[in-house]
């Protein structure tokens, strides 16, 4: 850990929760280094973090180990330019949507590439990412990648680069389809009488521990269903009418559209 040092191409939200995760592992401010032009979030990341946080490239990138590219993906191709000059000898690791792994062999001269889908949990330590590593990159630098991700959360490999456009579909977008279904719980909870934060309290509980359930339990989601369902009961109600309305079929046909954007991006951003 000692010998490492990271860069930071751009500091935004998963920027921040992978370097705050990073100090709370054992780094020091001084391994660190991020490149972040927009002042108020670079004099944030000063301030809370205590890193080197600079405006524009310079030669102090050579001395990274690991370059994570953590910028928008419309940005990518700006940020990456004024770089090639020094990043060419570290590991690249790539936090961004849609740019493929070509894309960053084309622009940092490096084959020693790893591309991870993160999520939003990740900035609480509860996320999952999907990673996929071009084959140039080795079992030990697979292995740092996992440590550098450990405090976001869980990470899960792939062996194929298009399986992240499936990644992205299901555990990228996943939050918001949650967040979705748990604003119609609580527009239901007003419906019967309840506050709207009655309704946030009980529907985002219920799901927490159904969730935290369904990690705890060796029996599968089905099974944990029928188990809550009894025939003629209040479940089997609910569970009735999202049926006949085939709420299970347009899930369905919202993930695979997720994942069709996500091959499109990936196609528009080059690589």
């Amino acid at each position: 850990m000692t010998e490492e040092r990271i860069a930071f191409v751009g500091g935004g939200n998963m920027a921040s929760a992978i370097i705050g995760g990073l100090l709370r592992a054992g780094f020091a401010a001084g391994q660190l280094l991020v490149v972040e032009p927009h002042a108020p979030q670079r004099h944030k990341l000063m301030g809370e973090f205590g890193v080197q946080a600079l405006a524009a490239a310079d030669a102090g990138l050579a001395a990274a180990t690991t370059v994570v590219w953590a910028v928008k993906p419309q940005l990518f191709a700006e940020a990456a330019a004024p770089l090639k000059a020094w990043v060419g000898a570290a590991l690249q690791l790539s936090v961004m949507a849609g740019i493929r792994t070509d894309a960053l062999v084309a622009a940092t001269g490096s084959e020693r590439v790893v591309r991870a889908m993160p999520n939003t949990p990740a900035l609480i330590g509860q996320g999952i990412a999907g990673l996929y590593a071009r084959p140039a990159v080795s079992a030990a630098e697979r292995a740092a990648v996992e440590r550098l991700l450990a405090p976001t959360g869980q990470t899960l490999w792939v062996e194929r680069e298009d399986d992240l456009d499936a990644v992205t579909a299901l555990s990228g977008s996943g939050p918001a389809y949650f967040f979705f279904f748990v604003e119609a719980m609580m527009a239901a909870a007003v419906d019967m009488g309840l506050t709207p934060e009655q309704g946030r309290r009980l529907a985002l509980a219920t799901c927490a521990g159904a969730a935290a359930l369904g990690l705890a339990s060796d029996e599968s989601p089905a099974t944990l269903r029928e188990r809550v369902t009894s025939k003629g009961g209040t479940t089997h109600a609910a569970i009735s009418s999202l049926q006949a309305d085939a709420v299970d079929a347009a899930v369905r046909r919202a993930v695979l559209a997720a994942q069709r954007r996500a091959a499109e991006l990936g196609r528009e951003f080059g690589g």
